[in-house]
C-alpha cells in the first residue's frame, strides 16, 4: 500500500441528500476529503476518491485529467483486511473509507458527512435524486448497520482516533455529532466496554470468517447468520449506557 502517511482531521464525504452542505462549510483545518463513488461531484475540495470495482468508469473523474488520488479495491482490501476483513466489518463502502482512512493516514478525526444510510421513501435518497441504498441490500454483512458503526468506532478508538458525524438528519451511525469547527481541535475519544469488546473479538477469531480477497459474497455459504448476529450484538453492547 505504500508509505503511511499522517493526516489529522479527515473528511470522509458520501451521497446522501445532506452531502451538498459540506460545500458550505470552512475547510481550513481539515488535512484531507476523501470522497466516495458519486460524491468528488459534489466539491472540487476532494483530495481523494475511493470505490469498489463496480462503480462506473462513466462515473469516475478521469484518470488522466485530474492530480487526485483514485483509490480502489486493490489498495483498499488489504487496508480493510488489517482490521478482521469485510465480514466483520460490514461491506458497504461508508465502513470501507473509515477502515482505509485508519489504516493509510492515522488520523486524530474523522468526520463523515453525507452517509447516514437512512433513504426515505419519498424525495431524495442522494445528492442526486434517487439511487440504490446499497447498505440495505440483503447481504449478510450488513444485518446491523449500527453494530457495524460501532466497530469502526472502537476500531478508531483504540487508534487515538475519534469518529463523528457533521449530519443533523436521521442516521444510522452511532458516531457522536460534531461541526465542521469542533473538528479542528482534539475531541474526546468515546469509553466502551471492554469486556464485550474482548467477546466480540475472540468469537471473530474462533469463526475465522475472512476472505483475503475482499470477495466474502462468493463465500456466504460458510457464514452463520445468527452467529454474525451474536457478534453484532456484542458490538452494540459495547457502547451501551457509555456514551
Amino acid at each position: 500500500m505504500g508509505k503511511i502517511i499522517s493526516r489529522e482531521v479527515i473528511v470522509i464525504l458520501g451521497s446522501g441528500p445532506n452531502a451538498v452542505e459540506f460545500k458550505d462549510m470552512a475547510k481550513d483545518g481539515v488535512d484531507h476529503i476523501i470522497a466516495i463513488n458519486n460524491a468528488w461531484k459534489i466539491s472540487s475540495n476532494w483530495d481523494e476518491l475511493i470505490y469498489p470495482d463496480d462503480f462506473p468508469i462513466s462515473r469516475r473523474p478521469s484518470a488522466n485529467k485530474t492530480t487526485k488520488k483514485l483509490t480502489s479495491a486493490n489498495i483498499y482490501v488489504e487496508a480493510q483486511n488489517q482490521y478482521g476483513g469485510f465480514v466483520y466489518a460490514g461491506g458497504t463502502m461508508a465502513f470501507t473509507a473509515g477502515y482505509y482512512a485508519l489504516y493509510r493516514y492515522k488520523p486524530r478525526t474523522i468526520a463523515f458527512i453525507g452517509c447516514d444510510m437512512v433513504y426515505p421513501e419519498h424525495g431524495k435518497t442522494h445528492f442526486y435524486g434517487k439511487g440504490t441504498a446499497d447498505p440495505l441490500r440483503d447481504d449478510i454483512t450488513l444485518q446491523s448497520l449500527e453494530a457495524k458503526a460501532t466497530r469502526l468506532l472502537i476500531f478508531a478508538a483504540k487508534q487515538g482516533c475519534s469518529l463523528v458525524n457533521l449530519s443533523r438528519e436521521e442516521t444510522r451511525l452511532t458516531f457522536p455529532r460534531a461541526n465542521i469547527t469542533q473538528i479542528k481541535r482534539p475531541i474526546e475519544i468515546i469509553k466502551w466496554d471492554s469486556c464485550y469488546e474482548d467477546a466480540a473479538l475472540e468469537l471473530e477469531k474462533k469463526l475465522e470468517y475472512f476472505i483475503k480477497s475482499g470477495e466474502y459474497w462468493k463465500h456466504q455459504h460458510l457464514f452463520n447468520k445468527n452467529k454474525l448476529k451474536k457478534i453484532d450484538q456484542l458490538w452494540l453492547n459495547c457502547i451501551k449506557g457509555k456514551r
